[in-house]
């Protein structure tokens, strides 16, 4: 329905005869949010691009997580390739500038608008403020009359496009107190929850700074060489013909000057290569799988490094995910680069699956909050809670202990998280070893996300132990 219902002085009809008001148009309920509702918007407009952005990000509000949120616009809006594309940009930067776009609207709007109204302009404002040393994407004034037409198009907004009109041609106005008075919230300077930002500095004091500014930056396109079917130097004179510019940041490990669709890397469709960050690529060698060995990739989806395992060696390798549409992507991932494993849908924590025999290796990449990955995923602080941390870090402690049991002596275990907490990773791991006895061998231990000439990768965490015979 585009238009909302209207009341009229007239005798009212009989009950049966009556108009029934959608639920969200109750008076005694709270809004319910159309975020299935198609409005009438040019496809190729910014107005279009803006709405299927906010009605993502009022959805993660709500606790769905970006990629699932955006796959439901992408899907009821029946948008192009080019279209979801623009939509995710704008989506990604709503969410990397969350709380000063936050801070922002509460400075200009006597109270808290509509959720849609808010995501919409938690999507324009970002546009309107670029990072410092970076080109606008928009012309201003096309953000602001863009996004007054998305709010006009949409039954749960249209009412506030003068305040939306308002609000954003005031921030063009006023833009650099505005701005001055807004980041003096630490939540809109660093654009994370306070508890996350509070977490970071106990754990990295000297490099609390440096760690919340890296997950604010856009990531690299990080690719890994099939050892299988090519070397690093033969890959990277591949790309210089292609006119793509790239170095080599790891063993296998090259970097994109520039992000690119995975369509227009050469070699990719082939196997010659797979997206993978750096930091994650050292899993495979950690773990020091040998041709011939039983080894097992568990929580393995979406299987970078079950498959960077098998370009390494010839072993028989078991991965488990409890997600059967996940292990799909394993299956994709496989068949793209022609190696072969064995697939089992199971919770790591239980033991039905199993068949007794012990495994040479094990790779556990444990459930965790993903602190160390919020430049890929910055939606992640924001659905985040304090108390996940006990919760998973409970989680991976059973994990660990049920695979221990599935580990032959002499064997080893790689334990793998991408979280920045140290109860989910260094904590977890040290009360592991005393709990089964276990050597620790030597292994990274804490990455701290970085970027820099000679290393780019996420905030991942790595210990390694052998089990005694």
């Amino acid at each position: 329905m585009n238009k909302r219902s209207t009341l009229t002085l007239k005798a009212k009809p009989a009950a049966a005869d009556r108009p029934k008001l959608r639920a969200s148009h109750h008076r005694d309920l709270k809004p319910a949010l159309q975020t299935q509702f198609k409005a009438d918007l040019k496809p190729d407009s910014l107005a279009f691009a803006l709405l299927g952005a906010a009605n993502a990000v009022v959805q993660v509000r709500g606790g769905t997580a970006l990629p699932q949120a955006l796959a439901g616009v992408f899907a009821s809006s029946g948008a192009s390739p080019q279209q979801r594309g623009a939509i995710q940009d704008i989506a990604y930067r709503a969410m990397r500038q969350l709380g000063r776009s936050e801070a922002l609207t509460a400075l200009m709007t006597p109270k808290a608008p509509e959720p849609l109204v808010g995501a919409l302009l938690a999507c324009a404002l970002p546009l309107m403020a670029a990072a410092e040393g970076a080109a606008a994407p928009y012309e201003e004034f096309t953000v602001v009359d863009q996004a007054v037409t998305a709010a006009a198009a949409h039954p749960d907004a249209a009412r506030a496009k003068g305040m939306m009109n308002a609000v954003l041609r005031r921030f063009l106005r006023e833009r650099q107190d505005l701005l001055k008075t807004a980041l003096l919230q630490p939540t809109a300077k660093w654009n994370y929850p306070q508890w996350w930002m509070d977490a970071v500095r106990a754990a990295y004091p000297q490099d609390w700074q440096g760690v919340l500014e890296a997950g604010n930056a856009p990531p690299p396109l990080t690719l890994r060489v099939n050892a299988r079917k090519g070397t690093v130097d033969a890959y990277l004179k591949l790309l210089e013909q292609a006119g793509l510019a790239a170095s080599q940041i790891g063993p296998q490990a090259v970097r994109l000057a520039k992000p690119v669709g995975v369509q227009l890397i050469p070699g990719f469709a082939e196997g010659l290569v797979s997206v993978q960050d750096s930091g994650a690529q050292l899993a495979a060698t950690l773990l020091d799988a040998r041709d011939g060995m039983r080894v097992l990739d568990a929580c393995a989806a979406p299987g970078g490094k079950t498959c960077h395992i098998l370009e390494l060696a010839d072993v028989k390798l078991t991965a488990l995910d409890a997600d059967p549409k996940r292990l799909q992507r394993v299956q994709e991932n496989l068949d793209r680069l022609q190696l072969q494993a064995t697939l089992q849908a199971a919770e790591a924590q239980d033991r039905g699956w199993w068949d007794g025999q012990q495994f040479d290796r094990i790779l556990a990449d444990v459930p965790c909050t993903a602190s160390g990955i919020v430049r890929r995923h910055p939606d992640i602080r924001w659905l985040r809670r304090k108390s996940d941390t006990l919760q998973l870090a409970t989680l991976s402690a059973k994990i660990l202990d049920n695979l221990w049991q599935m580990l032959r002596p002499n064997g080893k275990l790689l334990f793998v998280t991408c979280s920045l907490w140290p109860q989910e990773s260094e904590a977890q791991a040290a009360a592991f070893a005393v709990r089964h006895g276990a050597t620790r061998l030597d292994a990274p231990g804490q990455l701290l996300p970085a970027g820099g000439a000679g290393q780019d990768h996420d905030g991942l965490f790595y210990a390694l132990f052998e089990k005694n015979a």
